[in-house]
């Protein structure tokens, strides 16, 4: 046999396997068969950095089963007895709501939590000013996770107030994704001098090569900061110029974020360390500092910390959406800078606007990912004939991770609306059900509105044939995105 008939075998050796490992994501196996079909050796290649991590099925089930341990524990040392109970929005007159609590509660241990005083933010100046003065009031403990953390000027602003609330005697923890943060040796080597625990969540295989991670697709997407157990932050934003509006490339940066104060700054700070424990060889024990008991009575906002990756087999995240989609009466308004859905949410917003709900979605009209970009708006254009409304966001770049229903209740966290963030990274939202929470949002994405410029099936059709076929070819592998 010459060397392309053995190169032929091994292509349909490789291409059954793809379709046993993917058995259950017919559409994805499909994706993965074209590209080794049209590039054997570079389609093998990519397969086995992108396509397929042989151990992650074991990683999640060891991690989620340390998971519930650790639940476990603190729940019988009674140090978030508060977050434990089933609980009803009766007496917040969202009782309507009570079904999507419970799925929650039930899919991802995600408590319903009530006292709370909640900030909202859309702007980068505002929320990094909120979050440097949180840390710099921090009195015993300051705990961050982020995936990415530039090089940049903000990225040294912010190392450096860790450093120097460490060096006061604050107990500070640093959590950043293997692939998504790439800091200098020097920069992580300062921090440790100063004292600041520091783990990279799922490093690669090489510091300098971060892209032959092979567990690339299961990044830690999360964004959250705790102090003292006592004040959490939560959204959209990572740490750089960008998101202060400072890299022309993008210009004004509009994103989402949140500031809790009360008993959900426990669901965050669990979180945490649930992550940090997984990272780290130096495990957090359970221990009343991290979750206090005297938190005051500082608001009424109704919250759920709800948190999915591979280790959730639920995907509690894209049920949050989907049950929000469903319980809708009047509006469904979301924000993403991926729109990459699945049928089941295409089929959850198409029946929404076949029975007049007023469905919007707002993406990008500057893309970060080209590919991302044309999948976004081939997904849209197909929704548009059932009513579902799209508009493309021209003042800056949204990268806001956003829904809004009703006016009653609204999501904001770190999860796109795309198969990445509901399969493949581990993410965190919160879940709010406030009618002046979710009023701010709804008014915010209203005024977003006045940036846009709407899509409409006439525009679609109206594609020049080289801008469809760019769509048309991302779709083929959007499940594989």
């Amino acid at each position: 046999m010459t060397t392309f008939d053995w190169i032929i075998v091994f292509n349909a050796i490789i291409a059954l396997v793809v379709v046993f490992l993917q058995e259950k994501r017919p559409q994805k196996a499909v994706a993965w068969l074209l590209i080794i079909i049209l590039l054997p050796v570079a389609g093998l290649i990519l397969f086995v950095i992108f396509g397929q991590n042989f151990r992650k099925t074991r990683q999640a089930a060891r991690k989620s089963a340390r998971d519930r341990r650790y639940m476990e524990e603190l729940i019988s040392a009674h140090r978030i007895d508060q977050l434990t109970a089933l609980a009803s929005l009766e007496s917040d007159g969202l009782e309507m709501h009570d079904d999507m609590v419970s799925l929650l509660v039930r899919n991802g241990n995600a408590f319903l939590t009530r006292e709370n005083d909640v900030a909202f933010f859309s702007d980068g100046k505002e929320f990094f000013s909120a979050l440097f003065e949180a840390i710099e009031n921090a009195k015993e403990h300051v705990h961050v996770q982020y995936y990415i953390i530039r090089n940049d000027k903000l990225g040294d602003s912010f190392l450096d107030l860790l450093k120097r609330k460490s060096a006061q005697g604050v107990e500070v923890r640093l959590l950043v994704d293997g692939v998504g943060t790439r800091l200098p040796p020097r920069s992580m080597a300062s921090l440790r001098e100063a004292g600041v625990k520091v783990e990279v969540f799922f490093p690669p295989l090489i510091s300098i090569l971060p892209f032959l991670n092979h567990r690339i697709n299961y990044r830690n997407h999360r964004k959250i900061v705790v102090v003292d157990g006592r004040v959490g932050f939560i959204g959209g934003y990572n740490v750089g110029d960008e998101y202060l509006g400072k890299v022309r490339r993008w210009g004004y940066w509009r994103d989402a974020a949140l500031r809790v104060e009360g008993v959900a700054s426990l669901g965050l700070q669990l979180r945490f360390l649930l992550d940090w424990n997984e990272a780290s060889k130096d495990k957090l024990d359970v221990e009343e500092r991290y979750f206090p008991r005297d938190l005051p009575c500082c608001g009424n906002v109704p919250v759920q910390i709800v948190s999915s990756g591979p280790d959730t087999p639920w995907a509690p995240i894209k049920l949050s959406y989907l049950k929000m989609i469903h319980e809708a009466e009047e509006s469904v308004y979301i924000q993403s800078p991926y729109f990459v859905p699945d049928e089941s949410v295409r089929d959850a917003l198409n029946m929404a606007a076949l029975s007049g709900i007023d469905v919007r979605i707002m993406i990008p009209d500057k893309p970060d990912h080209p590919f991302v970009h044309w999948v976004s708006l081939s997904y849209l254009c197909e929704l548009l004939p059932s009513g579902v409304r799209g508009y493309m966001y021209g003042s800056g770049f949204i990268h806001a991770k956003t829904v809004v229903v009703d006016g009653q209740m609204t999501s904001i966290g770190s999860a796109n609306w795309d198969i990445r963030s509901f399969e493949l990274n581990f993410e965190t939202n919160a879940v709010l059900y406030s009618r002046e929470v979710a009023g701010m949002q709804k008014a915010a994405f209203m005024d977003d509105l006045t940036r846009c410029r709407e899509i409409t099936v006439e525009g679609c059709a109206a594609r020049p044939l080289l801008v469809r076929f760019r769509m048309f070819v991302s779709r083929l592998f959007s499940a594989i995105l």
